[in-house]
């Protein structure tokens, strides 16, 4: 197996180093590269998963094209030749890892559609039979199908877990307006992929969104799109509810991680034996194979 590019170092601005991507200061837009580091629990992994990083960058290309139509994104045309030299030297480290993006604003609430229960909103359901102050009907299971999306967004957390709140908290974050365009806009993307997935044999279990901010004040889809670092998918022949399906995303990962028990959720974590990073990586392509998107490996 090829080795996983963990870090990266470029003669730019650092703007952040997220768990996944470092994200470089380019003036008004931002140079975003994707790595093969992997997160779990608020933890980033030890060793990466080879090629996870052309993978992600790959599928958001592929998503933010699709949904070009609903909203705007913050994605723009990549030139190597344009970039410093001392960048351009890392192309081949680089390609099919990089993004060239407009800053924004970020807006501080992810945008979060579940179609299906699982997760936190399992947990939720159990404990009170809401969902982010929705009442769901009595008598469903780890997997079913919600009557309707449901929007249950987050705060996101500098550190630590992201807190899932109400609609009317997010309206007393944002204002009612644009809570209720992020809303609406999220639904439609999320059913937009739902539907392509679906015929594809895939289910959208639920994703988040990220929206940025313009100076103009116009909102822009940023960050990634419908990734398998961001969403749930599953198998629909093998889906059933009262149990989880096999995924096409990081749900293995967790899985496996909730069975060492002398590992306690903080830093550091352990490191993951090559079966694990081989399947990991196995079901992220299979991913892309299913869209139809093809990855350039070297």
């Amino acid at each position: 197996m090829s080795s996983a590019l963990l870090y990266t170092s470029l003669p730019l601005p650092i703007f952040r180093k997220g768990k996944v991507r470092d994200v470089y200061d380019l003036g008004s837009e931002l140079l975003i590269v994707a790595t093969d580091r992997i997160s779990a629990f608020d933890c980033i992994m030890p060793n990466g998963i080879p090629n996870k990083g052309k993978i992600l960058t790959a599928i958001t290309h592929f998503w933010f094209d699709s949904l070009t139509p609903f909203m705007p994104h913050h994605v723009r045309p990549i030139d190597f030749d344009g970039l410093p030299a001392s960048v351009r030297q890392q192309k081949n480290n680089l390609e099919g890892r990089v993004m060239r993006v407009l800053k924004t604003e970020p807006i501080p609430v992810e945008c979060v559609v579940r179609g299906y229960l699982a997760g936190s909103a399992w947990k939720e359901y159990q404990a009170s039979g809401q969902v982010a102050g929705y009442q769901l009907p009595e008598g469903l299971f780890l997997g079913s199908r919600l009557p309707e999306p449901l929007f249950t967004p987050a705060i996101k957390a500098q550190s630590g877990h992201d807190e899932n709140i109400t609609f009317d908290h997010m309206q007393k974050i944002l204002g009612s307006a644009k809570a209720s365009q992020l809303k609406e806009k999220s639904l439609i993307l999320y059913q937009h992929g739902q539907a392509l997935v679906e015929a594809k044999g895939i289910i959208l279990a639920d994703t988040k969104f990220e929206f940025g901010e313009l100076f103009n004040g116009d909102l822009i889809l940023i960050d990634e799109a419908l990734t398998p670092d961001s969403s749930r998918y599953w198998f629909q022949d093998q889906w059933s509810p009262g149990s989880q399906p096999p995924s096409l995303d990081k749900q293995y990962l967790r899985d496996y991680l909730e069975k060492q028990v002398t590992w306690n959720k903080t830093s550091p974590a352990p490191f993951l034996p090559d079966r694990i990073v081989e399947e990991i990586q196995r079901r992220y392509f299979a991913l892309a194979e299913k869209l139809d998107i093809k990855i350039s490996v070297y």
